[in-house]
């Protein structure tokens, strides 16, 4: 009997996928990592309400995991979150780039820390919530990674950097599925999380507000500085660059015959340069700490769509490889506010080509 090593955030999502697992007959084991200390992260419960991963939810895993007559467990991941999630975060915001800490968090914890950990318990699978789809290309042999069957669920894009041997040892069980599909099985359950409210804020910051968030946890401030144009004429004074992000209009706090927008930010000037809607418009991308999923590589170039943001819709671009782990985009038609930090994603129709940081 394969072994299988369920996430659980306490979620409807996570619920399902264990009690599928089951259903095929997996011996499954549940496991909620511990991302970070409750009380410093959390002000309120209210700010609880709006996120996974706090104590609640890890009584909801428990609970659903004692329903499925599965052992469950709580792995102490915080060291690694705040060291690879939280502080690049932090590190983005002050380098002027906008983070997808999603990204990161599955990338280091969920398929690394965990991952590894599955391995030396000797246990076959670590499976999630996810919706997406694993594939094993019957031709090439290499595994593939796909969109969900509901797309307005898909995650495929926060998956990206999954190698390899990852894919052919994780199992996505909600990916030929609808959210409310999953929801249904969770109410034919039982299930206590079946109507709960997914969660739709950065776990770590549930009230939204980064600057803040980064100014507490670090004890950092950002100093004021300078809006300026296009051609360095100041305008205004900012807050810290901590509080903007490329194409933000709204919070500037100065008025313009024209709307203005976030062009860039130079945290080394420690300036915030505004531009009209028009000029928040490229064609190109560059992109480091590439991931290539249904190839080792491309040559030459080649067409795909792109995607440059997660509620993005991807565009035709070509892509050109510019090293091993770098990669050049063109798009057919400008992009708005494409922003250093983010991820973009190459896709062949549902299939996932592969990733990478924009820089």
């Amino acid at each position: 009997m394969s072994k299988a090593l369920i996430a659980m955030s306490g979620g409807v999502d996570s619920s399902v996928a264990a009690f599928l697992m089951r259903q095929q007959g997996y011996d499954c084991i549940g496991v909620t990592m511990k991302l970070f200390n409750n009380d410093d992260i959390f002000d309120d419960a209210v700010a609880r309400e709006n996120t996974c991963c706090s104590l609640s939810d890890v009584e909801d895993a428990r609970s659903v995991a004692f329903s499925l007559g599965m052992p469950f467990y709580v792995f102490n991941f915080s060291h690694d979150f705040k060291e690879q999630v939280i502080e690049r975060f932090i590190g983005a915001y002050k380098s002027g780039a906008t983070p997808n800490p999603c990204i990161d968090c599955n990338r280091y914890m969920k398929f690394d820390k965990l991952f590894f950990r599955a391995k030396v318990l000797d246990i076959d699978y670590v499976v999630s919530g996810h919706y997406a789809v694993i594939e094993q290309d019957t031709k090439t042999g290499r595994y593939l990674l796909k969109k969900a069957v509901d797309e307005t669920k898909d995650q495929s894009y926060v998956l990206y950097s999954m190698t390899q041997e990852q894919l052919a040892h994780t199992l996505f069980p909600l990916g030929v599925l609808t959210k409310s599909q999953v929801r249904k099985i969770a109410e034919s359950q039982g299930f206590l999380n079946a109507k709960k409210r997914d969660s739709q804020d950065i776990c770590f910051v549930p009230d939204g507000d980064y600057s803040k968030f980064i100014e507490n946890y670090s004890g950092e401030s950002f100093e004021p500085g300078s809006f300026v144009d296009t051609e360095g004429k100041v305008l205004g004074k900012h807050n810290g660059i901590a509080r903007y992000t490329i194409g933000q209009r709204k919070g500037l706090g100065l008025s313009f015959p024209n709307p203005m927008y976030v062009k860039s930010i130079n945290p080394a000037e420690n300036t915030i340069e505004l531009c009209e809607n028009s000029e928040l418009f490229s064609v190109s991308v560059s992109a480091v700490d590439f991931n290539w999923i249904s190839c080792d590589n491309i040559k030459p170039p080649i067409r795909v769509k792109a995607k440059i943001r997660y509620n993005h819709k991807e565009d035709y671009a070509t892509v050109t490889q510019a090293s091993e782990n770098s990669a050049h985009i063109e798009f057919d038609t400008p992009q708005r506010a494409i922003a250093k930090g983010q991820a973009v994603v190459l896709y062949d129709n549902n299939i996932v080509i592969g990733g990478g940081t924009i820089a």
